[in-house]
């Protein structure tokens, strides 16, 4: 799970880009940190970069197929 110390540099979103997941070896939609919906594992990755590939890390059955979803979102333009 993602963490931090200082909340002054995190704002809740109620964007869309949070709810949708992206399969392997796309681009990611947005700069951040991904969860794979499976296994929970994370990763940090720029926008436009390929989400890693199948092979990346194996699933049990029960974790169903590799699925990355946007939990973090890099803001390059703040306010």
């Amino acid at each position: 799970m993602a963490v931090y110390k200082n909340p002054n540099y995190l704002q809740p979103s109620t964007s869309d880009a949070f709810d949708h997941d992206q399969g392997p070896r796309t681009a990611a939609s947005l700069a951040g940190i991904y969860r794979c919906m499976g296994c929970h594992r994370e990763i940090g990755i720029a926008a436009g970069h390929a989400l890693p590939p199948h092979g990346h890390h194996t699933h049990t059955s029960a974790q169903g197929s590799i699925r990355w979803r946007l939990v973090v979102y890099a803001d390059h333009n703040p306010k």
